[in-house]
């Protein structure tokens, strides 16, 4: 039910064109995310998304995470080094849209970014040096509007480019984004929203109250930090299924091509099926004496980062390379989910909130849709409770970033939501290394906490 707005909305001339000359006025919603970033193409006057590209973030070569890259702002010319090439991403994949879709840049009218409160500092050239020191406060969490040409941004450059207003150090305006979206800010229940990618970040509440952390899940979701990750693109194993007497797996690679690595979905997939069939124990050790293997044909061994299971033999992939999983990237995967079930304790403790009382578990983050609730169950990500309570929402920051494209009023309420929310700070709560620790097991140290997969371990 959003109304698209006009392009002027700052009462300023932005373009002249001849009248007898036709024009189609487009915007870009674009998702800032600290491994990948997503570039809506809109149509401003239908509110139609005429296309959707996405790239990793060029800043990973200089850190994986928010922190790496905080550190490297501080050195020399780091801040201007991470600017340039977040910048040289998004306007590469405008490039990609200008070609892919017959356009002009010069008719995008209108921006609106959205991302985490260190991707909008690196993206606008603010010193994020106290994000990550004590107090923990950002240089900005709302910010102005700018021109495309102040930034550099390759579309008109009279453009309005509007960034969504962010909650605290570490909660950015991808989760007010996200709240947008979702609608948890106008809903009865008591919603549990997660945004699951390098920043695992979370929210409580419903229209009356609402409670976000946020706690540092790392990259190996998104494909990052992992032998053989890849984001959830063409060539990715998207699921693997293993049988227990061969050990033999069974994949499903996105658009049904020769495989090329494996994506978010496809890694808690494949984990809980070595968890279930006994490849690997509960602390992710793979167990290379497993009853099932078979001399010459097994697909556990030895390799160079450790023990590994071999997923697609090199005959198979689409790279002529075998395509594995081993015990570093296991580790980083429950490190991984560790941070983010933590964080979920931690809110719910706080807050004297039992689990069973969370009404719907709302997810988003790019790679949310293609998970399967029941592998992430297994593997202690997901909180175990009936599957009728999860809902997958895609990208809800790149979401939040297009509704606030079409509509004043989108904006208004995205900067009520990130006034309204309580934020937790979990580097200040001494619960939170007790609660990341006991996750850092299949599924968990206390097996009671999830009792489907007690069921069906013993």
């Amino acid at each position: 039910g959003l109304k698209p707005a006009p392009t002027h909305r700052r009462s300023r001339l932005i373009d002249v064109r001849p009248a007898a000359v036709p024009i189609t006025l487009y915007g870009i919603a674009v998702d800032i995310g600290t491994t990948t970033v997503v570039v809506y193409l809109v149509n401003i006057e239908s509110g139609k998304v005429l296309d959707i590209v996405t790239a990793f973030n060029q800043q990973i070569n200089y850190g994986e995470d928010v922190i790496s890259r905080i550190v490297y702002a501080q050195k020399g010319n780091g801040l201007d080094d991470l600017r340039r090439v977040v910048l040289r991403t998004v306007n590469e994949l405008i490039g990609d849209l200008e070609v892919r879709n017959h356009i002009s840049r010069t008719d995008i009218f209108d921006m609106v970014a959205s991302g985490n409160t260190t991707m909008a500092h690196l993206f606008l050239g603010l010193y994020p040096r106290y994000i990550r020191e004590e107090p923990y406060i950002p240089t900005a969490i709302h910010f102005p509007y700018f021109t495309a040409a102040e930034l550099g941004v390759d579309i008109n450059p009279e453009a309005s480019v509007y960034c969504l207003p962010g909650v605290a150090a570490y909660v950015g305006g991808d989760i007010t984004s996200g709240i947008l979206s979702s609608g948890v800010y106008k809903t009865e229940k008591l919603s549990l929203f997660m945004d699951i990618g390098t920043n695992g970040e979370i929210v409580l509440g419903n229209q009356d109250w609402a409670m976000t952390c946020a706690c540092s899940a790392g990259p190996a979701f998104e494909g990052a930090g992992v032998q053989c990750g890849m984001r959830a693109t063409t060539g990715a194993i998207e699921d693997v299924r293993i049988d227990s007497k061969t050990l033999e797996p069974t994949v499903t690679v996105i658009d049904d091509v020769k495989p090329l690595g494996i994506c978010g979905s496809g890694m808690i997939a494949a984990l809980a099926e070595m968890l279930v069939t006994g490849i690997v124990d509960r602390g992710g050790r793979i167990n290379l004496n497993h009853p099932a293997c078979q001399p010459g044909m097994c697909r556990l061994r030895e390799g160079e980062h450790g023990d590994e299971y071999v997923v697609v033999w090199a005959s198979d992939s689409g790279t002529g390379q075998e395509i594995v999983i081993n015990e570093v990237d296991i580790n980083n995967l429950i490190r991984t989910k560790a941070a983010i079930y933590a964080g979920i304790a931690v809110m719910l403790r706080s807050l004297n909130i039992e689990l069973e009382s969370l009404e719907q578990v709302l997810i988003g983050g790019a790679f949310g849709q293609h998970i399967n609730i029941e592998e992430a169950v297994q593997i202690g990500l997901l909180p175990d409770l009936p599957w009728d309570r999860f809902k997958f929402l895609g990208n809800t920051s790149a979401q939040g970033a297009y509704h606030a494209l079409l509509s004043r009023e989108a904006r208004a309420m995205a900067d009520e939501i990130a006034h309204r929310l309580t934020y937790l700070e979990l580097i200040a709560d001494n619960t939170f290394m007790d609660e990341f620790t006991s996750a850092l097991f299949l599924p968990h140290t206390n097996l009671d906490t999830f009792p489907s997969v007690k069921t069906l371990l013993s």
